[in-house]
């Protein structure tokens, strides 16, 4: 599987070991950024990976220093369901129910080895369908409203 993964400073030292992870799995990893703790501005990484994931090119991880500013940028992109997860639980769940198709961590909130139970839950859990299906489609018409304007 493919995944794109990017961090601002606030995530950079998380990130390292969620990639050597990843490649050790055998996944396709495509690291944009950011490659220091020096400042730089969450949106813009937030963006590339949520584009892709728009894209249906990939699945994505997004890493900040709490994860909220990633998931609020990545949820402005169309089709992109970004997910904050703390815990494993979290990262099963939001793929199981909600069919997750970008993770989003905090860098400064969660260690490493809980952020790879994470990543590996979410990673593994397949969507279940059935009465979820329901709830995505409203997610889907009220982004087709939203988009244009229009009340849900």
């Amino acid at each position: 599987m493919k995944i794109m993964i990017g961090n601002d400073h606030g995530g950079f030292r998380l990130k390292g070991y969620i990639v050597a992870y990843l490649k050790e799995k055998g996944h396709e990893v495509e690291d944009i950024g950011c490659f220091s703790e020096e400042v730089v501005r969450y949106p813009v990484f937030a963006s590339r990976v949520a584009q892709a994931v728009s894209g249906g090119l990939c699945r994505g991880i997004l890493i900040c220093s709490t994860g909220i500013g990633m998931s609020i940028m990545a949820n402005r992109h169309k089709g992109v369901r970004a997910s904050l997860c703390t815990s494993t639980y979290m990262g099963r769940m939001t793929r199981a129910h909600n069919d997750s198709n970008l993770l989003c961590l905090g860098g400064r909130i969660t260690g490493e080895f809980e952020a790879i139970d994470i990543v590996e839950a979410w990673l593994e859990t397949p969507y279940e369908g059935g009465r979820h299906d329901i709830s995505l489609g409203l997610l889907r018409e009220a982004e087709e409203s939203l988009c244009r304007r229009e009340e849900p």
